[in-house]
Order: C-alpha cells, then sequence, then structure tokens
C-alpha cells in the first residue's frame, strides 16, 4: 500500500509541476572576507571557500511551479500521510530537475574546459539566506520564471532552489559523485558517514 501511494504521489507531482530555470554567468572577485559575484557581495567564509579557484560562477534558480504548492497545501488539509509523501516526491522531483539543468550547464562548460563545483544555496553555512532577493532580482526571477519571496525571505513556489555554481579549470571530482565519491576527510562540505 506504502509503495502504490508513492508511485501514485510522484505521478501527481509530476502532472502539476510545472519546472522552469534560469542562470546566468558572472565574474567573480575575491576580498579579504568576502566574495563578489558581479554586483552581489556575500560576506563570509563558507562560500567564499567553496568556489576558491573560480572565476566566473553560475547564479541559478529553479522552481517546479505554483500548482506544485496548491497540491501540497490542498492535501495537507485532507490527509497528513499523503501530504508527507507528496512533499517528499516533490523534493526528489526538484531535486532531479536541478540536477538535469546542471548538466546543461555542466555541458557548457566543458566546452570552454571548465567544471564545476556543486550547487551552494543561501542558508548553507554562513551564506546569508538574505541574499535570497539578490539572486532573484540579478535574474529576473518573478518576471522570467514566476519564482519570488516572502518578507522572511522564503521562496514562493515552496519547491524552488536558487544556488550558486562556481566554475574552475581544476577538475575536482566533488560535482559528479559528490561526497560518496571523495577522499578529502577535511572537506568543510563533507556530509557525515562518508568517512
Amino acid at each position: 500500500a506504502l509503495h502504490k501511494m508513492i508511485l501514485t504521489c510522484a505521478e501527481e507531482v509530476e502532472r502539476v509541476a510545472t519546472p522552469r530555470s534560469i542562470y546566468r554567468l558572472f565574474p567573480v572577485t575575491f576580498g579579504k572576507n568576502c566574495v563578489q559575484l558581479g554586483n552581489i557581495t556575500v560576506e563570509g567564509r563558507d562560500l567564499r571557500q567553496h568556489i576558491r579557484g573560480c572565476k566566473e560562477a553560475v547564479l541559478f534558480a529553479a522552481t517546479l511551479g505554483i500548482q506544485t504548492d496548491v497540491l501540497l497545501e490542498r492535501y495537507s488539509h485532507m490527509d497528513m500521510s499523503r501530504a508527507a509523501v507528496l512533499q517528499a516526491a516533490a523534493a526528489a522531483m526538484m531535486e532531479s530537475y536541478c540536477d538535469e539543468e546542471e548538466m546543461k550547464i555542466r555541458e557548457q562548460a566543458a566546452r570552454r574546459g571548465l567544471f564545476l563545483r556543486p550547487r551552494y544555496s543561501p542558508g548553507y553555512g554562513d551564506f546569508p539566506i538574505q541574499l535570497q532577493k539578490d539572486i532573484l532580482n540579478a535574474l529576473d526571477c518573478p518576471k522570467r520564471i514566476g519564482l519570488s519571496m516572502t518578507e522572511s525571505y522564503m521562496l514562493v513556489p515552496t519547491k524552488s532552489v536558487t544556488a550558486v555554481i562556481g566554475l574552475t579549470s581544476d577538475p575536482t571530482g566533488c560535482h559528479i559523485a559528490k561526497c560518496m565519491g571523495c577522499s578529502n576527510k577535511n572537506c568543510p562540505f563533507r556530509k557525515d558517514g562518508n568517512e
């Protein structure tokens, strides 16, 4: 019964979702305690460390669209167990869609002899979530893909992502297999359980 629910929820999310994305390339410059992505200044260490050595970065945004939110909201009032499975299905679809769109960016970068660093989103580490606004503005997200945010910096629609993707000439492997295939045990982004 659970397996059937998972399959039907995944199908329902796929039926209503309207995935859209947008991205643009910006120059990267490094300051003493910050990194500059075009006209956006990010104070702190984590993003700076994450894209160290990159001269360019992609600002990326993607969404599954407002109808996905409508579906999730409807079931949150009708059937909480189904709502939980729908949430998981939508999250999985969002991640899969972002991976597909990132592959296009990777292919374009490869033609220039460049490699991608993993997506890094506002709210990770000391990358302020408030910078969602700057990314949305830089990409003209409300107009181009219908993505905006609340006063508390939550993305609307909720099944949406903004991220920075560094471009580097270093053929590091973490952008492909991520932590599972990486031997760098001292990486600050290493996930638990991959020692």
